[in-house]
């Protein structure tokens, strides 16, 4: 992963997906220009960019909790 871009409004739910990033130790870009989402396609936020892919709110908590678990201590 060379570059995650967080896209956020500042709203609950951006909240939440900052608090995953934090927690998974991501290193990330945070944008907050709603024109550029706006450029993008976004009708909503917060969304994450991966490597350019863009994932909404929905893909992008998944994601986020796949990349958490793989890398959780095992037993």
């Amino acid at each position: 992963m060379e570059s995650v871009i967080f896209y956020t409004t500042g709203c609950p739910k951006c909240a939440v997906m900052k608090k995953k990033l934090d927690l998974a130790q991501i290193s990330y870009e945070e944008n907050s220009d709603i024109d550029e989402m706006r450029c993008l396609g976004m009708k909503s936020a917060p969304a994450l960019s991966v490597d350019g892919v863009l994932m909404d709110f929905g893909k992008a908590v998944k994601w986020l909790n796949e990349y958490i678990s793989e890398r959780a201590p095992s037993d």
